[in-house]
């Protein structure tokens, strides 16, 4: 019985702490981007942002803004398959997302300093 009690202890302990630590992660507004995609578009989200001619043209005929396109770099999925993470000079990064009831694709110029937003479009 001893032991029985034990674990029940250890059992509520754990989980009240559990509750306290995430409380305290939430108010703080930690983030773990371990994972490549993560990892990928936090890189891409903190650096300054230009927009190449195509992608502004795409971004008025499919009445796109700069906010869908941040919503986009904070949802979206990079599909390693058709990026190209080794180019040299600046790494190219083909993201998807869906928002409002459209995937979108976007091409991403990822250099040192600076992203450069390439191509926007919708997948059919």
């Amino acid at each position: 019985m001893q032991l029985l009690k034990r674990i029940g202890y250890y059992l509520i302990g754990l989980s009240l702490g559990a509750i306290a630590v995430s409380f305290f992660w939430k108010q703080k507004g930690a983030e773990f981007d371990y994972l490549p995609n993560a990892r990928t578009l936090k890189n891409i989200r903190v650096k300054p942002r230009l927009f190449s001619d195509e992608a502004k043209n795409a971004m008025k005929t499919l009445a796109i803004d700069s906010t869908m396109i941040a919503t986009i770099l904070k949802t979206g999925e990079v599909d390693f398959s058709k990026s190209k993470p080794r180019k040299k000079p600046c790494r190219e990064y083909w993201i998807d997302a869906e928002n409002m009831q459209k995937e979108f694709s976007v091409i991403v110029k990822n250099c040192d300093s600076l992203v450069t937003i390439e191509k926007v479009f919708i997948e059919k």
